[in-house]
């Protein structure tokens, strides 16, 4: 497999000192994401769950570079804990200017017709319901000043996913929608509401969720020829994060996927 350059961001000035809290943080998109927007001079709630280590040591790197990190650990499938997360961030920073709903996993391959109550009940509250809760209590934050949320889909949110994960497609496809119709309901507050769908992505997700022979079939129908990185995805949430830069961009998602899905 070839090495992918690690892009250069050029500086992006009204991100400087913006709040911003990144559930899912602590790895693939969401590790990356915290490095990027603590470049840019933002403060970043790194949420994190299970991966202490990787939390703490993405902190560590953070504050290396002069940045800003305040760990915040929880469920994001709690409801009351989703809630405490958002509060402990503002409450630490002193105010929320962005929230980017990325924690989510599939929680194992199973054939639709075998799902149980209690596996749907575990993939809606993580993937689903979260993002619901999560923008519920940031939103008194976010609407006193204005500011932007940006929901992580999925490509499988649009071609229902691969074996086994048609339930993981179906609540991406719950975030797409949200996303949509939120955009609409919160720009009023002069809240933007936007996502971005990463296609194929070379993260923790798929070492736990996919084997070789499938990322090689998937790989195959990239036209890029390749797979993505966590990295290929940071561009399109900083685009979406800038007021100056998308501004008058309201209920999109953005599609980083190498071509493999063209809408």
């Amino acid at each position: 497999m070839n090495t992918i350059a690690k892009p250069t961001l050029m500086r992006i000035p009204d991100l400087a000192d913006k709040v911003v809290l990144i559930t899912g943080a602590s790895t693939g998109i969401g590790a990356a994401l915290t490095r990027a927007f603590a470049q840019q001079g933002a403060k970043v709630g790194l949420h994190y769950h299970a991966s202490v280590d990787d939390a703490l040591k993405l902190q560590d790197e953070v504050e290396a570079m002069g940045g800003q990190a305040f760990m915040v650990r929880g469920d994001m499938a709690d409801p009351l804990e989703v809630e405490r997360i958002i509060a402990q961030t503002a409450q630490h920073f002193g105010r929320l200017d962005g929230l980017i709903n990325n924690a989510g996993a599939m929680l194992g391959r199973v054939p639709t017709t075998t799902i149980t109550d209690e596996h749907y009940d575990a993939v809606m509250d993580l993937n689903a319901r979260s993002v619901l809760v999560a923008i519920r209590a940031a939103s008194p934050y976010l609407k006193k000043r204005g500011g932007f949320i940006i929901n992580t889909t999925s490509i499988a949110a649009r071609n229902g996913g691969s074996g086994g994960a048609v339930l993981y497609a179906a609540s991406k496809g719950f975030v797409s929608t949200l996303t949509h119709g939120l955009a609409k309901e919160l720009i009023g507050d002069k809240i933007r509401v936007n996502g971005v769908a990463p296609g194929v992505i070379t993260t923790p997700f798929h070492e736990r969720y996919s084997t070789p022979a499938q990322l090689a079939a998937m790989q195959a129908t990239i036209p890029q020829g390749r797979l993505g990185t966590a990295d290929d995805c940071v561009g399109a949430y900083l685009f979406l994060a800038s007021e100056a830069l998308s501004g008058y961009v309201i209920g999109q998602i953005i599609e980083v996927n190498g071509g493999q899905l063209m809408p």
